[in-house]
């Protein structure tokens, strides 16, 4: 039996759920994707002219997962501030734990902590909002939303 599904979230777009009892530290999932640069992942991103969902997942070594290019069903994970979720990096590929049990049709989160170029204008933060609803929300997928 399949362990995680992918429907529509009521935080974002799609979601992945559980199908069946998870325990805390299980491997979920593994991110998947074509691994190029970060300079090579943008420039794609550029001339596709993709609004809104990127799949891009950064590495320690400087390069990105693309899991809009050969991705699995890890990409539609969405953020929470509190997170059930997380994501270990082990030999350039980035695989999904629980952090606690999850229950049958709970849906799986992680925490995005994503980063910026240019200054946290109101456009930015709008962008970057979270919509988790966690008690204690930062309201922002951002890491430096403060």
């Amino acid at each position: 039996m399949r362990r995680v599904i992918v429907r529509r979230s009521s935080v974002h777009g799609r979601g992945v759920f559980a199908m069946k009892p998870l325990a805390a530290g299980e491997r979920v999932l593994q991110y998947k994707g074509e691994i190029m640069s970060w300079r090579n992942a943008v420039r794609r991103h550029q001339r596709e002219g993709v609004e809104g969902h990127t799949f891009l997942f950064g590495l320690s070594d400087g390069s990105v997962i693309d899991g809009s290019r050969g991705g699995n069903s890890a990409r539609w994970l969405n953020h929470a501030c509190a997170p059930n979720c997380e994501t270990i990096e082990d030999d350039g590929r980035i695989f999904i734990h629980t952090i606690r049990p999850i229950e049958p049709g709970e849906e799986l989160f992680i925490e995005y902590l994503l980063a910026t170029d240019g200054p946290l204008d109101e456009d930015v933060r709008a962008q970057y909002a979270c919509r988790c609803a966690a008690k204690g929300c930062r309201r922002s997928m951002l890491a430096n939303a403060a």
